[in-house]
């Protein structure tokens, strides 16, 4: 069950309110149990989600979850705790229309509510959903991105987020930027707080840096299989204070949003190596849009055998047979070898592109250089019966050589690769004089030098190159 608070404090939070019962199958029910500036009184239920109001701004509530969950019509039940908790709310800055969503929690002193240095439970999952359903319904003129952590409350019993329409109060009194911060909310029906990949393993990162409304962290959010938790702008850890002496913290963000890996914006080597000796792993945008929906444990195992994705592994088309849901041991799902790196030297030369498509075409993943344009080193081929390997990455590469040679054949542990090719040496003992005559010949045109007609074929020799694959 997911629970939504209401604050009859926050216009915007009503108006969202009104949308939502508006947008939603909702039944009314009554609560005596508790008062009604706290939650009590009429509260409405609809599938998956319960709605409650309260007198007090969002930030000053302490632990509304504890209101939620109280079976329809017997208030004597036990409370039942929700999966997550929707604080639904305005957003006031100077960016025009926009309409957010973060995580709550204090990196350093608490001036808008909750404990100072606190973090609550990150729903980094939801947040995700919910601004991808933002940009869906907005209305034109609306932006749709997250913010930083900042502000209460932080002692939620259960993950939460903030949904929030914004920036002031024509938008505050919008109804159609209250329906469309409604429906985004109510697209989190039968989802958690979580976002997990195939392999069952949640894709949360931990972010530190950059300002405030988080523009590279709105990036990963909205354009790749991970999600952000706890995001530290410069302004919050400049709050916070040294990284070594605020380990605590720190330890916290990532605890809070169920997460192993940072990315940080910025040149912070302190805080990186905070965070590294704290057992985390400090990572790229760049990593986390190649690794992407791909299993971890394949993506650890290709990283230990091939190398680091930010130090030049990229990945193929070819998926390996990790099974449904990621399990089995990785290093069974591929087999690594050398890239054949002759051949594919040459089918780079011959056409680079061609060649990158081929090795992408054959390989689960595979080294590169030059800033991860051109393939080298090891590559990762599926290890199950039926899928492309070495063999077809070699014949692949072989095709590729065929716009640049006569003949290529692939002959046991070599590719060969034949041309006839004009030789200056053989046109200078013609008497063809370097120079234009020469680039004729080259192009397979016959020139005339003292009266005697000189012909490409005369001028060229068979050549054979040979290129090892094993």
């Amino acid at each position: 069950m997911i629970a939504i608070v209401v604050s009859r404090a926050d216009g915007a939070s009503e108006h969202i309110g009104e949308r939502l019962l508006e947008v939603g199958d909702w039944t009314d029910h009554e609560d005596g149990s508790r008062p009604d500036a706290a939650g009590g009184g009429t509260y409405y239920r609809t599938d998956g989600f319960e709605l409650r109001e309260f007198d007090d701004l969002h930030i000053d509530l302490s632990d509304p979850a504890a209101a939620f969950g109280r079976v329809a019509n017997g208030n004597d039940a036990e409370p039942e705790d929700p999966d997550l908790l929707v604080f639904v709310s305005r957003h006031s800055g100077n960016t025009g229309p926009l309409l957010t969503a973060h995580v709550t929690g204090n990196f350093g002193p608490a001036e808008y509510g909750g404990e100072p240095r606190t973090l609550a439970r990150a729903a980094p999952g939801a947040v995700s959903r919910v601004v991808d359903a933002m940009a869906t319904h907005a209305p034109e003129g609306y932006g749709v991105g997250i913010e930083c952590t900042h502000h209460g409350p932080t002692d939620t019993a259960v993950p939460s987020l903030f949904a929030e329409l914004g920036s002031d109060e024509p938008q505050w009194s919008d109804p159609e930027g209250a329906r469309a911060v409604a429906e985004a909310v109510l697209a989190l029906r039968g989802t958690g707080p979580d976002r997990r990949g195939p392999d069952g393993r949640n894709r949360h990162v931990v972010g530190f840096g950059g300002g405030h409304y988080a523009p590279r962290f709105t990036r990963i959010v909205r354009e790749t299989a991970w999600s952000v938790g706890h995001v530290g702008a410069d302004w919050a850890l400049g709050e916070m204070g040294a990284a070594d002496t605020n380990r605590d913290v720190i330890e916290e963000a990532f605890a809070r949003s169920r997460a192993d890996r940072a990315v940080i914006e910025g040149d912070r080597p302190e805080l990186a190596a905070t965070i590294e000796d704290l057992g985390h792993r400090v990572v790229s945008e760049t990593w986390v849009r190649t690794v992407d929906d791909r299993p971890l444990g394949l993506v650890e195992r290709l990283e230990a055998t091939i190398g680091p994705v930010d130090e030049g592994l990229r990945f193929g088309s070819v998926e390996a047979a990790t099974g449904e849901t990621g399990g089995g041991d990785p290093a069974d799902a591929v087999t690594v070898r050398e890239l054949p790196a002759e051949l594919l030297a040459r089918a780079q030369g011959v056409d680079a592109e061609a060649a990158r498509d081929a090795v992408e075409a054959n390989a689960v993943a595979f080294g590169t250089e030059q800033a991860g344009t051109r393939a080298a080193g090891k590559v990762a081929f599926a290890a199950a019966d039926g899928t492309p390997g070495h063999a077809e990455l070699v014949a692949d590469l072989a095709a590729v050589l065929e716009s640049g040679y006569d003949e290529v054949v692939v002959d046991g542990d070599v590719v060969i690769a034949r041309e006839t090719a004009f030789d200056p040496a053989l046109a200078a003992d013609r008497g063809v004089p370097e120079g234009p005559a020469f680039g004729r010949l080259a192009s397979g045109e016959p020139v005339e030098v003292d009266g005697e007609t000189v012909d490409p074929e005369s001028v060229s020799e068979r050549r054979e190159e040979r290129f090892p694959i094993e």
